[in-house]
This record gives C-alpha cells, sequence and structure tokens, in this order.
C-alpha cells in the first residue's frame, strides 16, 4: 500500500466562484472551524478523481493510491499529476509514505531534501502518543525509535495496547482500516452566519462559498446542475415567517458558478426578508451528465461573454419569466395554432421552425384538396411573420388588393379548420381556406388565403350577405 496525506495550511480557503471573493471577505461567515471542514470536504471530494479510497483522519485527507498508480504510468506521474491539477484548497502541505500513519508524520516535519527515517521521527508526530508525551520525555523517549526499542510488555501495562499497536501499523506491520469517503447523492450543504443578515441581497456573499463547495461536488460527479434552491431560516422570535427559498434553473446543464451566482443575485435583488437570517442551506434539485468535450484537433473558436441560453435566464431573471418569451410546436395544421409562446425560463429545446420565425409544423399539409398540395413544394411557403388578425382584403374584378393588385403565384393549398375543437380558438377559423404566395409590387411576397365558405353560424347570422369568396392577408415573407 502507498499513502498520500494531504492538509490545508491554516490560511487556507475553498476556491471561491468564478467572479467571486473568497469566503474570510464576508465578515458575516462563520470562520475558523466550519472553513476548515468545508476545505477538508473540498478536498476530499476532489481527491476521489484519483482513487476510490481516500478517508478523513483528524486535519488530513488520505489516499491509498497503490491500485491507482498503473492508471497514471506510475507512481511519480501520479504524483506529478496531482499537484498539477487545480485543487479547491489553497495553500496546501502533501506527504506520501507507505503507511497513512507514516505520511502524517512527515507532513508534520520540515524535510528538505528526503524524508527522514521513521526512527528519527519526534513521538509527537504520532497522535496516539500525544497523552503520554510528558511521561515518555522523563524516561528519555522521544523519538519512534525509542519507543520502539522498549519491551512492549511494560509498554501496553503503562501505556496501554493502543499505542503500540498505532507504532505496529505506522511501520506497515499491521493492516489500516480507515472508512472511505462517499460522495453524497445529493448536494445538501447548511451555513450557519455569524451576524443577522437583514437584505436578500447580501445573502449572496456567503452563497458564494457554497456555490464552490457545489462546484467541487459536480465534478467529482461529473454532472452539471439544473436546478438548486437556496433556502433561508429566519429568526423566529419575528412575527412573520420563519423559512424562506428560490429555486434558480438553467436550460442546460452547467458548471460555471460565475453564472449561477448572477442568476442567484438577480432573483436576490426582487426577494424581500420579512425578517433577519440566520441560517442558509443550499440544495441540488437536478443534475444531469456533462456533454462531451470536442474531439476536434483544431483548437475551438474562443467565444467572448455568455451564451444565449445564459442571456436569456439572466433576463427572465431580472424582468420575470414573462417578459421573455420562446415559441414551440404545437401538433396543429392552422397557422393560428402552429406555434405558442412560453417563458423561456421553462427550458427546452427551441425547434427548427420556432429559430427561423416560421410556424411550427410547417412542411406539413393536412387536408389538401389533391396529392399534388402535400408534396414538398410546400414545406418552404410558410411566412416568417403571421399577423395576429388575419386582414381582410379588398376585391376588384374577383381579384385581391394590398397597395395594388395581387399576382398569385402558389397555390391553392387548401386548410381545413378545427371544427373538432372548442372555445375561441375553434371558433375563431371555423372555415375552408385555399392559401396562396402572392406578390405585390410595393409589399413584396405575401401569404394570402380565399375563405371558401362562410361558416353556418355567421350565414345564419347575416342571410343578406352574398356567399362569394372573401380574402384575406395572413403573412409575411421576410
Amino acid at each position: 500500500m502507498y499513502w498520500i496525506a494531504l492538509q490545508p495550511q491554516p490560511e487556507a480557503q475553498g476556491v471561491p466562484a468564478p467572479g467571486a471573493g473568497s469566503a474570510s471577505s464576508n465578515p458575516q461567515v462563520l470562520e475558523h472551524a466550519s472553513v476548515r471542514d468545508d476545505a477538508l470536504t473540498a478536498l476530499g471530494w476532489w481527491a476521489l478523481q484519483f482513487t476510490p479510497r481516500v478517508a478523513q483522519l483528524g486535519q488530513a485527507v488520505l489516499l491509498e493510491v497503490s491500485a491507482s498508480e498503473r492508471l497514471f504510468g506510475g507512481r511519480q506521474p501520479l504524483l506529478d499529476h496531482l499537484f498539477q491539477v487545480a485543487c479547491p484548497v489553497q495553500p496546501l502541505r502533501s506527504a506520501h509514505a507507505p503507511s497513512a500513519l507514516l505520511a502524517l508524520a512527515y507532513l508534520q516535519v520540515d524535510a528538505a531534501d528526503a524524508y527522514p527515517a521513521p526512527d528519527l521521527l519526534p513521538l509527537a508526530t504520532l497522535a496516539q502518543a500525544q497523552a503520554h508525551l510528558a511521561t515518555l520525555e522523563r524516561i528519555g523517549c522521544r523519538r519512534w525509535g525509542d519507543l520502539r526499542a522498549l519491551p512492549r510488555g511494560g509498554v501496553v501495562r503503562r501505556f496501554g495496547a493502543p499505542l503500540l499497536d498505532a507504532l505496529d501499523r505506522a511501520y506497515g506491520l499491521k493492516p489500516e482500516v480507515y472508512p472511505w469517503l462517499l460522495l453524497p447523492e445529493v448536494f445538501d450543504m447548511p451555513l450557519e452566519l455569524s451576524a443577522q443578515v437583514e437584505t436578500a441581497p447580501a445573502l449572496l456573499f456567503a452563497a458564494r462559498r457554497m456555490l464552490a463547495r457545489l462546484q467541487v461536488w459536480l465534478q467529482a460527479r461529473q454532472r452539471g446542475i439544473l436546478a438548486l434552491e437556496l433556502g433561508w431560516e429566519m429568526d423566529a422570535r419575528r412575527n412573520t415567517a420563519t423559512h424562506g427559498s428560490l429555486v434558480v434553473r438553467t436550460a442546460e446543464p452547467t458548471l460555471d458558478m460565475g453564472h449561477l451566482q448572477r442568476l442567484l443575485g438577480e432573483h436576490l435583488d426582487h426577494t424581500t426578508l420579512p425578517a433577519p437570517v440566520l441560517y442558509l442551506r443550499m440544495r441540488s434539485i437536478e443534475t444531469a451528465p456533462l456533454p462531451g468535450a470536442s474531439a476536434s484537433l483544431l483548437p475551438d473558436a474562443l467565444r467572448s461573454g455568455d451564451s444565449l441560453h445564459q442571456l436569456l435566464e439572466r433576463l427572465s431573471a431580472r424582468l420575470g419569466p414573462e417578459q421573455v418569451l420562446r415559441a414551440v410546436s404545437c401538433a396543429d395544421h392552422r397557422p393560428e395554432c402552429m406555434q405558442a409562446w412560453v417563458p423561456a425560463s421553462q427550458g427546452g429545446p427551441v425547434t427548427r421552425s420556432a429559430v427561423s420565425g416560421k410556424p411550427a409544423g410547417a412542411g406539413k399539409s393536412h387536408n389538401t384538396k389533391d396529392a399534388t398540395n402535400a408534396s414538398p413544394a410546400y414545406a418552404d411557403l410558410y411566412p416568417t411573420w403571421l399577423l395576429a388578425t388575419p386582414l381582410k382584403l379588398a376585391v376588384r374584378q374577383d381579384r385581391p388588393l394590398y397597395q395594388g393588385p395581387l399576382t398569385l403565384l402558389v397555390g391553392p393549398q387548401r386548410l381545413e379548420a378545427g371544427w373538432w375543437g372548442t372555445g375561441a380558438s375553434a371558433q375563431s377559423v371555423v372555415t375552408l381556406r385555399d392559401y396562396f404566395v402572392a406578390r405585390s409590387a410595393q409589399a413584396g411576397l405575401l401569404w394570402i388565403y380565399r375563405e371558401r365558405l362562410a361558416a353556418h353560424r355567421q350565414l345564419a347570422e347575416q342571410p343578406s350577405e352574398q356567399s362569394g369568396s372573401h380574402w384575406y392577408l395572413q403573412g409575411l415573407f421576410g
């Protein structure tokens, strides 16, 4: 067996999220013990990428790498790779040895060129000897070799069996068994604040440290976050609610903590706290595997700024979800019902027809007059823009007019309305239509239709109206 011991320095802090300051820059975050615990936990999660045998002992993290060495090309390449990968805790001390207790002892000595022999190590570096140091020094026992030279029966009677048992494990004479670190299935981090926080935007400072630990957890699981919850517990002495929370969602799985921090900031700017906050809690709600990286041999083009979905998410958080909409396809052949607009923050893929601006379902012909109308020629004849309400056109000698006479280019394409439906959507378009692509000398290409049969209800209400054809403008090609 071979062990690597890692220990954060007293001034070490977890790496903050991109664009965020360190945890120590926030006086409202509880420091000292909780910060050290966070650093050790983050360090342990990070170490799992090198070996599944990771344990936490005292204020150090231990890695047993004997079974992982060949995967990295040997022991020395593994050690080199370990210190080249970005670590979530800096600065960091390290040592390696054939046993875990020996590696922990080497952490506590200053080895300029090489580690000293185990017999020359001070007894203070052995944790089990700490309680007996004064007695051992009085009998002239100051190093591991001195203790090992004493009669074993007398040492056991005077100091107990655990001392010699630890010494045997340090020399590799007995096996070392430790509880291995397991990565939790769900990220759930509580955080106690050292001072009350009365405004929601001020919670972002404490959330930075939680985002940094979330990033380490996601990297260890090779997943990206899709939804997370930031909850808080307020002063129960106030006659108000005692708990609050907000949920942040992303359209794509991400490891970008800078983007999540900006989203949290936008949401917290619109949040009002009825009472001061004492505790925070961050929890992962939904994660997904990260997409594979590009395998191209050519360098990818450098992108500056946020991606499109990140911009939409920030605008939705700032302006409100109902102010940033996207088009989605609907299973309907009627032009008015082919697409709907929903909040962009709801996620989901954007269809090709929605991106191009064409009505969803373009290229599908239903209830056509003959087989020729179902040909692929009609796939690209849907307009870029639809009018909210069809515009009735003037007719002169059975020829529609729009800023002058129109020339019919393609058509007809016959569509029958949703006679099966109910409500306003069905009542608004209960008719039989023949669609044409027409050209106007002033307005360009237009999408017009001729109403062949009026609704029975309309004929009943207006019996004097002639049942001739009516022409309408419904779309523009741009």
